[in-house]
Order: C-alpha cells, then structure tokens, then sequence
C-alpha cells in the first residue's frame, strides 16, 4: 500500500478586485510586500503581496466562467503569533469588523474588511 500524494504545504487565495491600486495601497499599510506583479508595474493585472510567510494575489481580468465581481461568502483565518500585539499595530491603520474578542467558541480574535470587502480574521486559542 502506497501513501496518498500530499495534497501541499501552502494554500494562496487568489482574489478578484475591482481597483488592483487601491488594494495594494491597503494591504501594503498593513506591511504586505509587493513580491510580484503581471505583465509589468506600470499596469498590472495581477500582484501578489506576502507577509510573514502569507500570500495573497489579487487580479482584476476575472478568468471564464468566475464571477465578474469580487464575492466571497467566508472569512479567511489567519493565525498570527500574537493577536493582541496585531491587533494594536493594525488599529491605527484600518478599522475592525469585530474584536479583539474572546470568542464563544474559545478564540480570541478580531477582523478586517478590505476595499473589496473580502473579510480576514486573525485568531489564536483564548
């Protein structure tokens, strides 16, 4: 009996945006590095910012077949070393959708809304 193929050690959404400038403008204040774009910085399509290991990549041609504006019914969830200390670096910077809290089921986090209004929310075991 063989082992299963892993499946991977890295997911990166890859997100719709409708103004590629100003999410780079936000997620670069949020100290993301801008670490690639296509086909050129003069007029990208596609970027990709990271930030501690984290990767997002943003494109504003929606591929055949998705959706032509930006949607997502979920949250992403980022587990940082420290949600308190995140949470009081970012508060001078963007607004929170919710938290810092100690959730009901046992986290304690809190949440942004980027431009797009795509949700991340930053969580660690209470």
């Amino acid at each position: 009996m063989t082992n299963p193929p892993v499946l991977g050690s890295r997911l990166v959404p890859s997100l719709l945006v409708r103004d590629l400038e100003a999410t780079l403008t936000f997620y670069g204040r949020l100290g993301f590095a801008l670490t690639g774009v296509f086909p050129d910085e003069d007029a990208p399509i596609w970027a990709e910012v990271t930030r501690d290991g984290i990767a997002l990549q943003f494109y504003t041609d929606p591929p055949k077949g998705t959706p032509t504006e930006p949607v997502l019914s979920g949250v992403l969830y980022l587990y940082p070393s420290d949600v308190r200390a995140l949470a009081d670096e970012f508060k001078e910077i963007v607004p929170f959708a919710w938290g810092p809290e100690v959730m009901e089921y046992g986290m304690r986090e809190f949440a942004i809304q980027d431009p797009d209004g795509y949700y991340l929310a930053f969580t660690e075991p209470a």
